[in-house]
């Protein structure tokens, strides 16, 4: 085993508040400054400032030059399953005509009609787009093939690139289905959800206007967890409804989107441990009004940011433009942004190794052209991320 000595660090952000060496106006960041990380076998070993490094523990030392790291992006809602384009249906979205749940279906044909070799291309381009720009852990579903068939062989893409899989073959009613909607659900909790669960650890359903109900929401994810899967769901995303209500009761690790979340909704999350993940690049990409991410930290909801990359409303994988819309729109102070998009998203999916740099965390980190972690928000849409680490090793960047 090699122990690799990372030095020269402007300000490293652990995510880890108790750090003795955190400056105490950092908060749940934990900032230590002028430090140095320590990595073993993927994992964190040491982090503290660099004058007081166990030099002599180290078989290699890497000097980043006085910037900035912080823990890799955990990325925890994206589709990255499909086939074909939407960008005309953007262009008439930019030019005022409203989004609606409809527009998933030509996603489907076009998936479907896509071969195996092209959709597990595809996912495989996005996902290490995303990996480019810094996101080292990573949750993808289905929900484009929406038959058997093409919703087990793009769980089967997905689980090329991630471990996090997601079950979504509730996310509309295909249009082989139209007026029978029951129907559907009976075949996605039934012969589906037999072909499909063995490849995910999630399932998740689109609880909105124009695509499933809370009772059959409520019979999809049920059926989902006697298969042995974690409920996760999108709610609230174009209408109130009985959806982040409905996660909250079942335990779901996060209820997506929320943008239309009454009162009872944020006291029933703040209440709980299923977390708020909020997704600014459907809002930006849609022109529609922001969820309040305010009243739900407030409230002390546990707050993750996601790119939810899809071709129709957030065709982005870029967590550093989404850091940047939610501290621009959405109101988020800079340090709140980098730990939803972190440690956020981490609890999002139920991860402890990820999303934070403590000690036995994994070895995952972003090296920042930047002395600091705001200039993610303070420089929007320049490409900060210098290189990625991931399990200790360096995956994207030039050697020093």
């Amino acid at each position: 085993m090699t122990v690799t000595a990372l030095t020269g660090i402007s300000q490293l952000v652990t995510n880890d508040p108790t750090h003795e060496y955190a400056e105490a106006a950092s908060g749940p960041l934990g900032v230590v400054r002028d430090a140095a990380v320590l990595c073993d076998d993927g994992r964190v070993l040491w982090t503290g400032p660099a004058a007081a490094l166990p030099s002599s523990m180290a078989d290699g030392v890497t000097d980043l030059g006085g910037r900035a790291v912080v823990p890799g992006f955990v990325d925890s809602h994206a589709h990255l399953a499909f086939a074909g384009d939407r960008s005309d249906e953007f262009a008439a979205r930019m030019a005022g005509e409203s989004y609606s749940a409809g527009g998933i279906r030509s996603t489907v044909a076009h998936t479907r009609a896509a071969s195996d070799v092209d959709l597990a291309a595809s996912v495989r381009r996005l996902a290490d787009e995303a990996l480019r720009q810094g996101t080292t852990t990573l949750e993808s579903k289905s929900g484009y093939g929406l038959s058997v068939h093409d919703e087990r062989r793009s769980l089967e893409a997905v689980r090329a690139v991630t471990t996090e899989a997601t079950f979504l073959g509730a996310h509309v009613v295909p249009a082989e289905f139209a007026g029978r909607p029951d129907d559907y659900v009976a075949l996605v909790i039934g012969e589906m959800l037999d072909a499909c669960a063995p490849l995910a650890r999630w399932i998740d359903v689109f609880c909105d206007v124009g695509a499933f109900d809370v009772d059959q929401t409520r019979a999809i994810l049920t059926a989902g967890m006697a298969a042995g899967l974690t409920p996760r769901l999108h709610a609230g995303q174009l209408a109130p409804g009985g959806g982040i209500q409905l996660g909250v009761e079942l335990g779901a690790a996060s209820v997506d989107h929320v943008t239309h979340a009454s009162d009872d909704d944020v006291e029933a999350l703040a209440g709980s441990t299923t977390v708020a993940t909020l997704l600014p690049g459907a809002e930006f990409s849609t022109r529609a009004a922001y969820p309040d991410a305010r009243r739900l930290l407030a409230a002390g909801a546990t707050v993750a940011l996601a790119a939810d990359c899809n071709p129709g409303s957030s065709y982005t994988t870029s967590i550093p433009f989404c850091i940047a819309v939610a501290v621009r729109d959405m109101h988020m102070a800079p340090a709140e942004a980098l730990w939803s998009a972190t440690a956020g998203g981490a609890a999002a999916l139920r991860r402890t190794d990820v999303g934070h740099l403590g000690v036995g965390a994994a070895a995952d980190l972003l090296v920042l052209d930047a002395p600091s972690y705001v200039h993610l928000a303070y420089r929007p849409g320049v490409p900060l991320v210098e290189s990625v680490w991931r399990a200790g090793q360096r995956v994207v960047g030039r050697e020093r």
